[in-house]
């Protein structure tokens, strides 16, 4: 493979709008935002608090490691990690699950996601990847909506109805990862008829969590609609030690600078945006410091950038596997720009590294000539 580098976006000299919000750099917005503070989780200073979010399929090594090359993100964290299947996996000696690919020897801190609905596996799964993979945090996921973890493994946001066993599953990881913080991601409840968010606050901090974070919609909204910040910041007041982390639809500097400003969050974990711009990190970090924002990369940095990107997956996985894992990366990194459909059809059915060379070079978007 060829030997890429990611561009850098550092020392920019002009603002970044991707979005079309109105506004200059941070210190000229009508935000009232007072200086951010590191985030504490713990023991951890999170300096910029900034968090990448876990996200199944799609925060593996390759794309931390892109990020991690742009900078402006705190913390970083894994796929989350099915600690059932762990279990399995080291009681049959076989190779520990994909999703850790690469956490033994990254920087840190790093966070590793893990889930399931028994106390006991948690615990176990927890102290291993404390004592053996050495990470920064152990975060529990309470929030992922999709069914095969919801209603056939009766976890993630299904367990936003059983707060006794969520506090069970918080407390027994707490004793077996110490000192290493324990933090919980959840919704804002199962349903908008349910949104029990704040008792669970209660719950979660109880239980010994070092932080929780929020994603501003119910499992029954799944990715629709708007995450609903005021909910977020309700959940404040809810709690007496530890922080609060906010997600949800931060797709630009200027609405972390927002969240910041006026939810009274700690703070901020960035999702979906950041898949085909991980550079957002940095541009988010530049503005919640009051220094300007850099700028969209163009085009043909992009490009560079997801090559990259394709590099680092075909080296873990061979060129065959890694080019069929690439096609969903290379779609986000060509959601919303011109030409999109086009590249995302063909790229879509490539099978090795010519073909997916070919598409990029013939179909990827191309800036416009000056």
């Amino acid at each position: 493979m060829v030997n890429r580098s990611v561009l850098t976006i550092s020392n920019p000299t002009v603002n970044s709008n991707p979005t079309g919000d109105s506004w200059e750099t941070p210190g000229e917005k009508s935000e009232n935002l007072t200086a951010v503070k590191p985030l504490k989780i713990g023991p951890l200073e999170i300096d910029p608090p900034i968090l990448q979010a876990p996200m199944a399929g799609f925060t593996n090594f390759a794309y931390r490691q892109v990020v991690r090359e742009f900078g402006g993100v705190g913390l970083q964290a894994t796929e989350m990690v099915n600690a059932r299947g762990f279990v399995w996996l080291d009681e049959h000696e076989a190779e520990h699950p994909d999703r850790l690919w690469g956490v033994r020897d990254e920087d840190r801190p790093l966070a590793v996601q893990i889930w399931d609905n028994d106390p006991e596996t948690m615990a176990k799964v927890g102290r291993r990847l404390v004592e053996e993979y050495q990470v920064s945090v152990v975060d529990i996921n309470f929030g992922c909506p999709v069914k095969q973890v919801t209603q056939r493994a009766h976890s993630g946001s299904y367990l936003l109805k059983e707060p006794e066993r969520m506090h069970a599953i918080i407390k027994g990881l707490v004793a077996a990862c110490s000192p290493t913080p324990v933090t919980a991601k959840i919704r804002l409840g199962c349903t908008r008829k349910n949104a029990n968010a704040c008792e669970i606050a209660h719950v979660v901090e109880d239980a010994g969590a070092a932080a929780l974070t929020v994603h501003g919609r119910t499992a029954e909204d799944y990715f629709k609609g708007n995450a609903d910040w005021d909910k977020i910041a309700e959940i404040k007041h809810h709690l007496n030690n530890i922080p609060l982390i906010g997600n949800g639809d931060l797709d630009s500097a200027a609405k972390v600078v927002h969240a910041f400003a006026n939810y009274g969050v700690d703070g901020v974990m960035i999702a979906r945006a950041a898949l085909g711009r991980p550079w957002l990190f940095a541009q988010a970090a530049a503005a919640i410091r009051g220094l300007p924002v850099p700028p969209e990369p163009t085009l043909a940095e992009q490009k560079t950038c997801m090559l990259r990107h394709y590099d680092l997956v075909v080296e873990r996985f061979g060129v065959q596997k890694g080019t069929q894992l690439m096609r969903k990366f290379a779609c986000c990194y060509a959601q919303g720009r011109p030409g999109a459909r086009m590249f995302r059809t063909k790229v879509a059915k490539v099978e090795s590294p010519q073909e997916f060379y070919d598409v990029v070079e013939e179909t990827f978007p191309k800036d416009d000539p000056e």
